[in-house]
């Protein structure tokens, strides 16, 4: 039986805390480096290690640069080099809103939220459909949304505190837009097999809550053009996403999500995504099947390479993102297809400046250039 290779665990010190890592006896700074990422949120080329009044160079082994067993090492990040941003916290995502619902409040401070919306409401919602419920400061859905039933087809209830969607929310059976960003549900109190029964449903936003995982019931809802899951704490998206053929939309920047399952290439509609600020350092090789994909960020990951195909196959994309990873200018100059994607988001930015659209002036590469990471 061969033995596995002598390790040592060094003592990092970061952001006032001391982490403990393990690592091969013979590894380099490089590789203490990757390891470190997704415990510190802080990018390898980011990373600056000190021991003993030395920096470590990336390409020296830890031995050679006398780091044995117990060493002390510490970490100093550089400004702008983070990536995970992680979930915003209730205080910082509800101070937009707080004017609003301060307002809200003090017009019906005698009554509850959910009492006032649903009466005052109710009839309406039934004659148009639409249940706008957003900034009232809500600690649960109005009774009055179940009894209006099949009439909803768009429910807005975000920027509230609701902590729970019962599986009551079975019973919308027309709901066409469900909005439920900033409010406080967790992955307990989300009936999932509820939501599962509405199949007419296309819209789906459940960002700035406190998700950390998703269920394999997601890929029930095969009606879905739009699915915003960002600013959780999710640390996966489940192989049945796949089965979302329809999804057109899928932005879940701001998580904590470390890989994606190869089934992403199933959903053959997509045509943007946003992992921005994620702990992804890889993306499957199935994204080079997207082939109607036009928007890309990947903002703040510890990417290191894109797929193979990406600018081959993915002929209409024209927009990419990928500042602030280890993919730099240079190393995406060098994919196959670059020039052709790179010509496709040069006429666009043409265009722009032409009509006067939504452009500075300034044409932006998509990565950064190398001398960053000096």
């Amino acid at each position: 039986m061969e033995s596995s290779p002598p390790t040592i665990t060094v003592q990092v010190k970061f952001a006032g805390r001391t982490i403990p890592v393990e690592v091969p006896a013979a590894a380099t700074t490089a590789e203490l480096k990757r390891l470190l990422q997704p415990l510190t949120n802080v990018l390898p080329r980011g990373q600056k290690l000190v021991c003993k009044g030395k920096v470590l160079q990336d390409a020296a082994t830890l031995s050679s640069m006398q780091v044995v067993d117990g060493s002390k090492v510490m970490l100093i990040a550089s400004q702008g080099l983070h990536q995970g941003d992680g979930p915003l916290t209730k205080h910082s995502s509800s101070s937009a809103t707080s004017v609003t619902k301060t307002s809200n409040i003090k017009e019906y401070q005698t009554q509850k939220p959910e009492t006032i919306a649903g009466k005052i409401h109710a009839a309406r919602w039934k004659v148009t459909g639409v249940a706008a419920l957003h900034d009232y400061d809500l600690k649960e859905l109005p009774e009055e949304v179940w009894y209006c039933g099949p009439s909803i087809r768009i429910l807005d209830a975000s920027n509230n505190c609701i902590k729970e969607i019962p599986h009551k929310i079975s019973a919308l059976k027309s709901l066409n837009k469900l909005l439920l960003t900033a409010n406080d549900i967790d992955d307990e109190n989300i009936s999932w097999e509820g939501l599962s029964c509405l199949q007419k449903l296309l819209n789906l936003s459940l960002s700035q809550n406190r998700l950390v995982s998703l269920p394999s019931t997601l890929g029930s809802l095969t009606s879905l053009r739009e699915l915003r899951i960002a600013n959780n704490r999710l640390d996966n998206v489940p192989i049945e996403i796949g089965s979302l053929k329809h999804l057109q939309i899928l932005i879940a920047n701001n998580n904590r999500i470390t890989t994606l399952p190869s089934s992403i290439g199933d959903c053959e509609s997509l045509t943007e995504v946003d992992l921005s600020s994620n702990l992804l350092t890889e993306l499957p090789e199935a994204f080079g099947k997207l082939y109607n994909l036009k928007v890309l960020h990947l903002r703040n990951n510890g990417l290191t390479s894109l797929p193979s195909t990406l600018f081959k196959k993915c002929m209409q994309l024209i927009t990419l993102d990928l500042h602030g990873t280890e993919i730099t200018n240079d190393i995406l100059r060098q994919v196959e297809g670059w020039e052709e994607f790179d010509e496709r988001r040069r006429q666009k930015h043409q265009k722009q400046l032409d009509f006067r659209v939504g452009s500075s002036g300034v044409f932006d590469e998509g990565a950064d250039d190398d001398n960053r990471r000096r």
